[in-house]
């Protein structure tokens, strides 16, 4: 009771280790994906001017105002200030300087006289600096305002003169007719100065006042109004107010992205649901992968790659989101893993990168019909020209489903955006680098392809080649042993091609002496010269050794479990039995006789023990009837699982059933009766 409870309370601390790694595994992927996840992106939409509108009907969730285009603004701002009329403050007291001038330029009284009359005339108008003339001449300013006590007169521009203009206007007065010489010795444009000053600061605050009062709306929209839908042109009104609504929804979204706001809190929620959800179904229906770090390393890192940069390209807004190769994902998951977790992780990915849109509808449902034939095509990588052929069939299967969505929505062939044909073929395109990811993928985290295995499998390998030669009897075992694993494999669902290299491989410890093994004995048996001790180290040593010589050929992590496992803590009986039988009345020693082990850990390996058993088993028997072969399969198999070899793995009764029916349906036809040929009688 003690070591049960020892036991029990072991595997309840291992359970929440795993919970807890889990748990943070979720809680880093849920920080990331929302942290990148868009909150200022406005709406979304990919729009033109005079294209249509290629979404669903558009309704306005709040009342805003439209607001006009930069370029109407521009124009409008550049109107006011045509309009607007800067203030000018005039010198009274500057006239009379001048004319007091006048003394040191001429001693003609009568001249001076009506040069006075003049100027007082001339300063009366104002007298504009040259570089404020021009400077607002430039920008077509027609009035100004000149203050005068607290008075602001309005006149023309033009009717102030510049110094240049006055003496201009001076020199050319019909009054001094006849004293051109004399005017022009006194050099009068020596006195002429401006009278009026430019209020610059005055001027810049009203205008600025102006700039705010000056409406940008050109309407507003009402809550629940349509503001486009689809197949309809976006024309210059429909874009201002799309560009309006866009700029309210970024302002809204600017305003809550404190570390309280609903915003923030709800993408949290939604994220970490969908992935507790996913690593609930690794728990309940795939706990071998729950259970193992670098499946759920694997899972969760690549969702999360994906779900980021699906957010960066919409935030960024560079590409289409049709570009991104969602179906890479249940590709790489149904390679490494199986069918339906790929489809189960595809779904939670594309839920992740439907947070990111808008309107996320027609995508959602494209990439998962996208991802069933991606999975569906892809039932077993063999060749590397499979992948080619999948990135073909889901390529078509976006364009086809597309352009059926396109019209079961309502629109016409001249609404359909072709654009979309080109995002769908980089997207083909891109779906070809998952052959070479497979490569990071196994050396990242030590797991094993499809392709990987077939190459394997080739009895082309050095070491099969190696096997073949020096030890011919266990490569034919093998080689059996490979038939009949891969043949229940089939039958029960499990890895066919995972268990067919892991049977060529599960007894290459034996190319060490392969003479000490009965399938290669062409003549005497080295183990009657040995004790049952020796000859069990033996044959014990074809485990560790065959391990040694897998590492230094390179051989994947989940051939070498092949190898560990195939007969479990099994003990050589027969070694053992021949000791007992020798020492009657001696304790034995069993873990003398008992390999390394440990037990099958997956429905793989247990279909290995199971195979490799019964096939060795059926070479010892004296005839090869119906009954004889089925009574020794279910004698091999029963008594595998009443000793407990298959208490560690995910194998049903129901699978080790089936594969004893196939056991047993291989062997009758490997060993059927020949016909004997009638001897011609002379």
């Amino acid at each position: 009771m003690a070591i049960l409870r020892t036991k029990a309370q072991q595997a309840k601390r291992q359970a929440l280790f795993q919970m807890l790694r889990v748990s943070g595994v979720v809680v880093v992927a849920t920080l990331l994906i929302v942290l990148f996840l868009p909150r200022t992106s406005g709406l979304n939409y990919s729009y033109e001017l005079g294209q249509p509108w290629r979404y669903g009907a558009l309704i306005s969730t709040q009342k805003f105002n439209i607001q006009m285009s930069d370029s109407d603004l521009s124009k409008s701002r550049d109107s006011l200030e045509r309009t607007f009329m800067p203030y000018f403050t005039k010198d009274v007291s500057m006239g009379n300087n001048v004319k007091e001038s006048l003394n040191s330029l001429s001693t003609n009284d009568e001249l001076k006289r009506k040069l006075a009359l003049v100027l007082d005339t001339i300063y009366e108008r104002g007298v504009i600096s040259g570089e404020d003339f021009d400077s607002l001449s430039e920008k077509g300013t027609t009035y100004i305002r000149i203050i005068g006590g607290n008075i602001a007169n309005v006149v023309a521009l033009d009717y102030p003169q510049t110094v240049h203009q006055a003496y201009k206007y001076i020199i050319s007065n019909p009054l001094f007719r006849g004293h051109e010489a004399e005017l022009g010795d006194m050099n009068i444009n020596t006195i002429l100065t401006e009278n009026l000053k430019y209020e610059d600061s005055k001027s810049q605050q009203e205008l600025l006042q102006h700039y705010e009062d000056m409406t940008s709306s050109l309407g507003f929209v009402r809550v629940n109004e349509k503001i486009i839908d689809r197949g309809e042109i976006v024309t210059s009104d429909i874009y201002q107010k799309l560009k309006s609504y866009d700029k309210v929804i970024e302002e809204m979204s600017e305003t809550n992205v404190s570390i309280m706001s609903p915003l923030l809190w709800g993408q949290i929620v939604m994220v970490m649901f969908i992935l507790i959800a996913l690593a609930s179904y690794l728990k309940i229906f795939r706990f071998g992968y729950y259970n193992s770090i670098r499946y759920i390393s694997l899972i969760y890192l690549f969702l999360t790659f994906m779900a980021i940069l699906a957010s960066l390209m919409v935030s960024r807004h560079f590409f289409h989101i049709f570009i991104l190769p969602c179906c890479m994902v249940p590709i790489v998951v149904r390679v490494f893993a199986d069918s339906r977790t790929g489809f189960v992780v595809h779904v939670a990915t594309v839920m992740l990168i439907s947070l990111a849109l808008s309107q996320p509808y027609d995508f959602i449902i494209l990439q998962l019909v996208a991802g069933m034939i991606a999975i569906f095509n892809l039932k077993e990588l063999t060749q590397r020209s499979q992948i080619i052929h999948t990135a073909i069939i889901v390529m078509l299967t976006y364009a086809l489903f597309y352009t059926a969505y396109q019209f079961a929505t309502g629109a016409e062939l001249k609404d359909v955006d072709y654009r979309s044909y080109i995002y769908f073929a980089i997207n083909g395109f891109l779906l070809l680098l998952t052959y070479p990811l497979f490569w990071v993928i196994e050396k990242l985290f030590g797991m094993v392809s499809d392709v990987t295995l077939v190459e394997l499998s080739n009895t082309n390998n050095p070491l099969l080649q190696q096997m073949s030669s020096e030890a011919p009897g266990t490569f034919q075992h093998s080689m059996q042993v490979a038939n009949l694993a891969s043949e229940a494999a089939k039958r029960v669902g499990a890895k066919i091609q995972l268990v067919r290299t892991g049977a060529l491989y599960h007894d290459i410890g034996k190319l060490e002496r392969p003479v000490f093994f009965t399938e290669n004995q062409a003549g005497g048996n080295p183990h009657d010269h040995l004790s049952p001790q020796k000859s069990a180290e033996v044959i014990i040593s074809h485990v560790t050794k065959g391990l040694q010589l897998a590492e230094r050929n390179n051989l994947p992590t989940q051939i070498k479990d092949f190898i560990r496992t195939h007969h479990g803590n099994g003990k050589v009986k027969y070694f053992l039995i021949t000791y007992k039988n020798g020492h009657p009345d001696e304790s034995v020693d069993e873990s003398l006789f008992q390999y390394p082990g440990p037990n099958p850990m997956t429905k793989e390996q247990a279909i290995l023990m199971m195979a490799d058993a019964v096939e060795a088993a059926s070479r010892s028997l004296k005839e090869y009837t119906e009954d004889s072969i089925s009574q020794m399969v279910d004698r091999i198999v029963d008594a595998q699982v009443s000793e407990g070899y298959f208490s560690q793995c995910a194998i049903t009764f129901q699978d080790i059933f089936l594969s004893k029916e196939v056991f047993k349906e291989r062997l009758r036809i490997m060993y059927h009766t020949r016909i004997s040929y009638p001897e011609l009688k002379k």
